[in-house]
């Protein structure tokens, strides 16, 4: 015999006693009382026993105005509640600015920063990614940086500008999905997230964090469809989540199994959001398409998935987990030669290193599990099971960026999900372990934890980066030195290296004419490992020599690459050794091609050295 459906108990008041409100429900009212789809969602976010209702602890209980759980977010009337939750983002935005202008004056990559600058420039020239210069991603952050310079002008300010609401997304996106757990846990998650995102890279507008960002949004959309019970804004919410996510994957088409994960997991919960997930993806993906028809599609695979995945990897790969005793990556190894002051306690860089790797894999895996119990419990299945286990998903996506490359960047391009999410989840653990504890205590041991792991193994990297750009704004660190032409600057970190490569610079400033060709690249160039791709963005009136712009092992310096013929068609040639010390275990410290080598030394000339060969500039001979 069937049994009727259970009563719905009475709404109770909003899950608000983290920060004590006690006021009406800021929210519009949500239609139907009943359960949805899947018969787990009520207002009271509470699946009864049909022999009785159950009595669940306030600390399990939903914020129901939270926008990922179909709440307009607490923040449309002028109440207690929105006043808290605007409270709780200008924290986190107060966070965000503390070290900015240290930020905004400290070095960044040579090359990864240098050709998130040049790029756009070279497609504003009809210049094709994959066809005319070598890019390792998809177009889409490309085409929205070509626009934001059109608007702000071709400067680093503006890239950095541009960087920065990518980190804010990021961290924004998670206050969002940590917002069933009230307004105070959702700050103390973006508070954490902060040292996460902030650190690793600085302000570089890299494709990977905007595609981070959108990921995280077309989650929250994707989830906040499941808890409306409005069909119309039901579809709405999943076609936007469709399009951040086909979005996404032109910024970082490795980012698909992230969402297929996350997007997937919707889509067989709630088969009615597969047409307008697809549907938007689709719209999402529009600059993927238009340079497909560009590129061709034999050049865009080779440039987005046969040079990174099968021709780079060998030559970027790092020891997996990470060496004990010693850094292994390079430019990991050049930032501890002379380590930001940090005296408090910590482990040593490798060894760090090594740990963090681990905890990470392990913490992932205990993620999901935990996101697949929550979820599968008979008893309470609130919609805060579904936004743990959506984290979840994406946290297992996006963990390939770390596993072949476990240096501090990549640790924390993993990391800053799942470890700041450890706020909530193990708060919820808390309240399964004492389910009377109240909502302030569980909240403060999910802190303590969090705050203790990110502390215990990533201080090194995220606590001391922190405190350096925060003292570089505040003038007590010297700020790293411009390299200057004209109106545009980029900021080197060794004074040899500085006065090496600004003094080419004014050389080749009064000796280059506008159309002459220019080349960039390492002194030997069989090991290109790296490149000082911002000195191409200095000169913009000189155009590129080479496809190889960005250099890469095993790509550039390949038997039988473009790499020496591009360098014949050069006019003029800058060879920097900033990176002659590069060594990984990998094979980037193997010899490639010597042709290109060749080419300098019959047909270029030497116009000045600087600083024992830090920079050299060569024309070409008569």
């Amino acid at each position: 015999m069937e049994l009727p459906p259970p009563t719905a108990p009475p709404r109770p008041a909003p899950y608000d006693d983290l920060v004590g409100d006690d006021e009406p429900c800021d929210d519009e009212p949500r239609p139907g009382d009943a359960a949805d789809g899947d018969g787990d969602i009520l207002p009271a976010e509470i699946v009864l026993d049909p022999t009785g209702p159950i009595e669940i602890p306030d600390v399990v209980r939903d914020d129901l105005t939270a926008f990922v759980l179909g709440g307009s977010g607490g923040l449309r009337r002028l109440s207690f509640g929105a006043a808290q939750t605007w409270l709780g983002i200008t924290v986190v935005l107060g966070l965000v600015a503390v070290p900015l202008r240290g930020l905004y004056r400290f070095t960044g990559g040579t090359m990864e920063e240098g050709f998130m600058l040049y790029f756009p420039e070279r497609i504003r020239r009809g210049d094709v990614p994959n066809v005319d210069f070598l890019h390792l991603y998809g177009p889409g952050s490309l085409h929205v940086l070509l626009g934001w310079y059109e608007l702000f002008g071709y400067s680093l300010v503006a890239e950095r500008t541009f960087g920065l609401l990518q980190h804010v997304a990021i961290i924004l996106a998670l206050f969002t999905l940590a917002r069933p757990w009230g307004r105070l846990a959702a700050t103390a998650v973006g508070a954490l997230a902060v040292v996460y995102v902030m650190t690793p890279i600085g302000l570089t507008a890299m494709a990977w964090n905007g595609g981070l960002a959108l990921t995280l949004w077309a989650l929250v959309f994707a989830i906040r469809g499941m808890h409306l019970d409005d069909p119309p804004r039901q579809r709405r919410a999943w076609l936007i989540a469709g399009f951040l996510g086909g979005f996404a994957l032109t910024y970082r088409p490795d980012l698909v199994l992230a969402l297929g994960l996350g997007l997937g997991w919707v889509m067989l919960r709630r088969p009615a959001a597969r047409y307008n997930v697809l549907t938007g993806g689709a719209v999402g993906l529009i600059p993927m398409w238009v340079h497909l028809i560009m590129a061709g599609p034999e050049a865009a695979w080779r440039g987005m998935v046969t040079d990174p995945v099968l021709e780079l990897r060998a030559g970027r790969e790092l020891p997996r987990p990470p060496s004990w005793d010693v850094l292994d990556g390079a430019l990991q190894g050049v930032a501890e030669e002379v380590p930001p002051w940090w005296r408090f306690p910590h482990l040593s860089a490798s060894h760090s290193l090594y740990l963090w790797f681990c905890v990470m894999v392990g913490g992932t895996i205990a993620l999901v599990l935990f996101g697949l119990w929550r979820r599968r419990r008979s008893q309470v299945a609130t919609g805060r099971s579904a936004v743990v286990l959506g984290v979840a998903l994406v946290s297992v996506g996006i963990l390939p960026q770390a596993l072949q490359r476990p240096d501090s960047a990549h640790l924390l391009w993993v990391t800053c999900v799942s470890w700041p999410f450890a706020v909530v989840v193990v708060m919820e653990v808390a309240s399964r372990v004492r389910p009377h504890v109240s909502a302030r205590r569980a909240l403060a041991v999910g802190g303590a934890f969090a705050l203790f792991i990110t502390f215990t193994f990533t201080a090194l990297f995220t606590f001391r980066y922190y405190l350096l750009h925060t003292r570089i704004g505040l003038n007590q660190v010297p700020s790293p030195f411009a390299v200057t032409r004209d109106d545009r600057r980029f900021y080197l970190g060794d004074f040899e290296a500085y006065l090496a490569v600004q003094s080419a610079v004014y050389r080749l400033d009064s000796l280059a004419k506008p159309g002459e060709r220019l080349f960039v690249g390492p002194l030997d160039l069989r090991r290109t490992w790296y490149s000082d791709a911002f000195v191409y963005w200095l000169f913009p009136e000189l155009d590129p020599a080479t496809y190889f712009i960005e250099m890469d092992p095993g790509v550039a310096n390949a038997e039988g690459s473009r790499l020496a013929a591009d360098v014949a068609s050069a006019d003029w040639i800058v060879l920097t050794g900033l990176w002659s010390g590069w060594y990984e275990p990998n094979t980037s410290i193997e010899f490639g091609s010597n042709a290109p080598n060749r080419v300098i030394r019959t047909q270029f000339c030497e116009v000045g050295s600087w600083q024992d060969d830090l920079a050299v500039l060569y024309r070409r001979c008569p």
